[in-house]
């Protein structure tokens, strides 16, 4: 019943001279649990004894009570898209309501939350956009029928700084604790060391391929890394016997030093095939948004004080991890590009092609 039919019984009983008492066991008795309460009846009990006759609810003076009108929404809606760092409290103000009304029109109605903006190594232009688009949809091309074939071929690598000393952030130093035990404290933390060592690393589904470390007072240009790819040729002729004879498929991005002339030679004279990579996309290469992070958040909070006992640590991250921890994690990254998909523990077992990437 509503409640203006449950107000009209009451009204009934009282004009029998019941009393509120006896109103609510009669109520009681007819509609059990769904009775109003007795300060509900004694309420309007009284409301009628003092002559009020009408049981809807009485009008009310100035703005009314409902403001989560269709208009609202739409005006907050032309609000929000009109400058999207509009604050609530602005949005209240310019159109007259509440913080709290304005609150819930944008995360219940409109389905808006507000983000930060995601950091992006640079902004690309339209024609970089469409070569990411065209890379990708020649590796997808490249895949065909046989994915699987192409994975086991794939082989890729970059180089990264590792540092001497790099702190722990404020969320990787947390520590479980019971309610009422006191909470971990830290000293302030240092700055970044300013010793860094350059580490080469190659890798492939099954694991790592090669790792070099730059000597100190050596640069890195196009005949130091033609040089890395000839002892690459020798370390996958080393440990994975049979895909040299398959053809080997290179992926690393386009920095200075890969795309000169003699690195490119080099690549020829090894008789491996290069992948093309888009420009400013290193979320398309799996050492920067898998393998390199994963080994800077294994240092981060150590100190090395000489670089045998950095490459040590580092090659001894890697000695940790088995094939299958690797296979694991070559996967797609953010833009379905040149891994293999989540899941894909068994290289034969892997036969479906990745998500056709998005303009």
């Amino acid at each position: 019943m509503s409640k203006i039919e449950y107000r009209s019984v009451i009204k009934f009983l009282f004009k029998e001279g019941l009393s509120p008492a006896q109103i609510k066991d009669r109520l009681d008795d007819v509609y059990g649990e769904s009775s109003p309460s007795y300060s509900t009846v004694k309420n309007w009990v009284n409301e009628f004894r003092f002559g009020r006759e009408i049981v809807e609810d009485l009008g009310h003076e100035g703005r009314p009570v409902e403001v989560l009108t269709p208009e609202n929404i739409n005006s907050v809606q032309e609000e929000v898209l009109s400058d999207r760092r509009l604050k609530i409290r602005e949005i209240a103000a310019r159109l007259g309501l509440s913080k709290s009304t304005v609150h819930r029109i944008i995360h219940d109605h409109l389905h808006m939350s507000k983000v930060s903006a995601r950091w992006v190594p640079k902004l690309l232009s339209a024609v970089q956009k469409e070569e990411r688009v065209k890379c990708a949809s020649q590796f997808l091309e490249l895949c065909g029928e046989n994915p699987k074939n192409i994975i086991e071929r794939l082989v890729t690598g970059d180089e990264t700084m590792v540092l001497y000393y790099d702190p722990e952030s404020k969320r990787e130093s947390m520590e479980w604790r019971f309610k009422n035990e006191k909470p971990p404290i830290k000293a302030k933390v240092h700055n970044q060391s300013s010793k860094k060592l350059m580490c080469t690393i190659f890798w492939d589904c099954h694991g790592i391929l090669m790792v070099d470390f730059k000597e100190r007072n050596t640069v890195i240009n196009g005949e130091y890394y033609a040089s890395l790819i000839h002892k690459l040729r020798a370390s996958i002729k080393e440990k994975r016997r049979g895909k040299l004879a398959k053809g080997v498929l290179l992926l690393h991005v386009n920095a200075p030093v890969h795309t000169a002339f003699v690195a490119k030679t080099a690549v020829r004279e090894c008789g491996f095939t290069e992948v093309d990579h888009p420009p400013y996309s290193p979320d398309m290469a799996p050492s920067d948004y898998f393998l390199f992070p994963n080994l800077k958040r294994d240092l981060r909070g150590k100190k090395f004080f000489n670089d045998e006992d950095l490459e040590a640590t580092v090659l001894g991250h890697f000695e940790d991890k088995t094939s299958s921890d690797i296979i694991r994690h070559y996967r797609i990254g953010p833009s379905g590009y040149n891994a293999a998909p989540a899941g894909y523990h068994d290289p034969g077992a892997f036969t479906t092609l990745p998500p056709r990437p998005q303009p």
